[in-house]
């Protein structure tokens, strides 16, 4: 059946299509836990659990700040007193003792830089998790790093543009005659350029593709068609 369909296709991406399919149908009867989000162009988003158990304490501590300002100020209420003295638990500090205000005080200056040094410790991993998956980028797609060096990555998430619009931008600009100036440098080049032998027209063949794919990591994250190198070499109809 899946030679079928390879034979009528009419171009490389119906082929890619055809192939996803074909992998999705075999994972669909064997039971197999299939996603189809590496077909989107967005990534995900999730905040790691380190930064999230570091932003928690963050909030912890800055709320504890705020309870210890309202009672230094004079709020005596029970959930504040309650509070405060849990922040001294194990000091040895008394509330009722003369220097408590100083003892707030020094508190409040040990939470603002713990928050401080929480704060330089998720910049600190943020630039090193950054440079790790740019190195781990550069060894398997350079030109996506690239990419995304010169401009933020987007979702692709949003309407896909019009089919006719786009035809239209396209041949305004590639089919529109346009007269070139042309200075006398470009005989110059021309004349510079004459004597070199032009590179023979490159030919690839099945079995470079074959090649290619049999010396590919079976599981290695696929591009944007989500198709695994493990199908390419699986269909045998596909070779």
């Amino acid at each position: 059946m899946l030679v079928t369909y390879l034979e009528a296709s009419r171009d490389l991406c119906e082929t890619d299509s055809i192939l996803f399919g074909a992998a999705l149908a075999v994972c669909r009867i064997i039971g197999a836990k299939v996603s189809t989000a590496g077909r989107v162009t967005g990534h995900s988003s999730a905040i790691p659990a380190w930064r999230r158990r570091i932003e928690e304490r963050i909030a912890k501590a800055r709320a504890l700040i705020g309870r210890l300002i309202c009672f230094r100020s004079g709020n005596n209420r029970p959930r504040i007193v309650r509070t405060v003295r849990m922040a001294f638990a194990g000091t040895n500090v008394s509330l009722s003792q003369p220097d408590i205000t100083q003892k707030l005080t020094e508190r409040i200056d040990d939470l603002k830089q713990r928050i401080a040094a929480w704060g330089k410790r998720i910049r600190r991993y943020t630039e090193r998790s950054t440079r790790f998956n740019q190195i781990r980028l550069f060894q398997s797609d350079q030109k996506r790093l690239y990419e995304s060096l010169e401009r933020p990555m987007v979702s692709g998430t949003g309407p896909a543009p019009n089919q006719a619009d786009t035809v239209a931008f396209w041949r305004g600009l590639w089919s529109e005659p346009v007269n070139h100036s042309e200075g006398p440098w470009t005989e110059v080049v021309a004349s510079q350029c004459a004597d070199i032998t032009p590179m023979d027209p490159v030919i690839i063949t099945p079995d470079d593709v074959a090649e290619a794919v049999r010396r590919a990591p079976n599981w290695k994250s696929p591009g944007l068609d989500g198709l695994h190198h493990y199908w390419l070499k699986g269909f045998m109809n596909a070779k």
